[in-house]
């Protein structure tokens, strides 16, 4: 039953994320890569959360539902390693520096909150 609930919500956290980056590129095409830094932080603040508040062996199967499941399927590290190439190739090398820099300071923030709001 676990591995059927990951594949569920695996697809439910692609959903998420292609609609956030769906939206941003139709309502600001020029902000996508910042859809996959906010898909990705919002993942490690769940994963944060799921790690403190479901810490018990009981909690086990919930905990891979929503880590390996949801934030699976929500985040994105492919992406988040091929955005900032295609902005280089793009001439827009600062956006990828910014985006290589600032995507896992705010993902360990993130997770941090997390930690701290499942406590």
């Amino acid at each position: 039953m676990t591995f059927l609930l990951v594949m569920l919500f695996g697809g439910v956290g692609a959903v998420v994320r292609f609609t956030a980056e769906y939206v941003t590129r139709e309502h600001h095409p020029t902000q996508r890569p910042w859809a996959t830094v906010a898909v990705n932080a919002l993942g490690a603040l769940v994963v944060g959360w799921a790690t403190a508040a479901l810490a018990g062996p009981s909690d086990a199967h919930v905990r891979d539902v929503v880590i390996t499941g949801f934030c699976g399927g929500l985040t994105t590290f492919s992406s988040a390693l091929a955005i900032p190439a295609l902005l280089q190739r793009e001439h827009h090398w600062r956006y990828g520096l910014a985006l290589v820099l600032a995507a896992p300071m705010l993902a360990g923030g993130a997770f941090a909150v997390g930690l701290a709001l499942g406590h």
